[in-house]
């Protein structure tokens, strides 16, 4: 028996999806997807490789390993060398190269304590057990992965954990998008491809700006080749019409209203604050800090007030990938000096990343 989410990889109907979109479609256009998810499923699924010539796919800052800025990375491998911490943080992030070549996990083999965890819960466990350092988690992610880190600094607070710290360089979609859309040198996007995991706690109304203010149309996708075929249509058909709107193609999982809770739970525990993103820069109030009365759980605030000053990899062109300005194979490293055994950058890092999934699904000038 098909399941209703088997349907939405459903051969006939992906196909009957792809001649809608190459009949309905009458002028070029450069769509924006700001998920990882999507990253991956569209290479995956090989819908990369079957989209109409005309219809242009851009990855843009929607992989939290890859909008990590060098700045926090070397934050981060300060951190592992100080006495008396431990670092706890998702694998990925013991791979992102920083200065000189030097990663989480390089200094973990150097003798720096850097422990995989699968969540920020696990840190505060190590955090329990081991009295006589202080445990960082390094938190990243955005709306969906914030609410996670709150309760685990609630959970420390109730259970009066105190050699437990979060070093947070979790960050906000909405703001990113408004950054991306007003610099004239993002990469010319026509519409967006909207996150279905970030959406499922913000819901729609945070992103009705990329309609009103820009007059671009995008819809809330889920990440089936149907759903993301579906979502597609429903951008060209706007733009065909002229409209801009924000749609929400994945009602199955996102409500309009989103997740009230979760957000009140970051809300509870995190203050809007302005953040670095890679290739983006510096962007007015698109990170998330702890407030005031948790400040005892801060390890930004407590022992790298200040980032470091580092240089750029200038060969690494992730940061133009993350404002849609190139594609994975127009790096000059991608597949050579690059690999994701080798990664020089962190879109090469995560799975999430648009050079890991052209890499790894063989993905060779299609982007452009």
């Amino acid at each position: 028996m098909r399941t209703m989410e088997s349907a939405f990889s459903d051969p006939e109907i992906c196909l009957g999806l792809l001649r809608r979109i190459r009949s309905e479609l009458s002028a070029p256009m450069r769509f924006m997807e700001l998920c990882g998810t999507h990253t991956a499923a569209v290479y995956r699924s090989g819908l990369h490789s079957l989209l109409p010539e005309t219809l242009t796919h851009l990855s843009g800052p929607g992989c939290p390993v890859c909008v990590t800025h060098d700045r926090e990375i070397a934050a981060c491998l300060q951190l592992a060398g100080k006495d008396g911490i431990s670092l706890a943080c998702f694998g990925d992030m013991m791979r992102i190269p920083g200065p000189g070549g030097m990663s989480l996990g390089k200094a973990g083999a150097e003798g720096a304590d850097v422990e995989v965890v699968y969540s920020p819960l696990d840190a505060l466990r190590l955090a329990a057990e081991r009295l006589d350092r202080t445990v960082v988690f390094l938190g990243i992610g955005f709306e969906t992965t914030a609410p996670a880190s709150a309760a685990t600094v609630l959970r420390a607070a109730e259970q009066g954990v105190n050699n437990f710290a979060l070093f947070s360089m979790h960050k906000l979609v909405p703001p990113s998008i408004e950054a991306l859309l007003a610099d004239g040198n993002s990469g010319g996007i026509d519409a967006f491809l909207l996150p279905g995991h970030v959406s499922a706690v913000l819901g729609t109304a945070p992103y009705r700006f990329i309609a009103e203010k820009y007059g671009k149309p995008g819809v809330i996708a889920g990440f089936e080749p149907a759903d993301i075929l579906l979502s597609l249509l429903l951008l060209i058909r706007m733009r065909e019409e002229g409209r801009a709107d924000v749609l929400n193609s994945y009602g199955r999982a996102v409500s309009d209203e989103g997740n009230a809770r979760a957000r009140a739970l970051a809300d509870s525990v995190f203050k809007p604050v302005d953040a670095l993103w890679r290739g983006l820069g510096l962007i007015p109030r698109s990170g998330w800090a702890l407030r005031e009365e948790y400040a005892r759980y801060d390890a930004r605030a407590r022992f790298v007030p200040d980032l470091p000053e580092v240089p750029e990899n200038p060969a690494c062109r992730c940061g133009d990938m993350l404002r849609g300005r190139i594609a994975p194979h127009d790096c000059p490293l991608f597949g050579k000096k690059c690999t994701p055994t080798a990664p020089a950058g962190p879109c090469m890092v995560s799975a999430e990343g648009s050079c890991a999934a052209a890499f790894r699904y063989g993905v060779a000038g299609r982007d452009e």
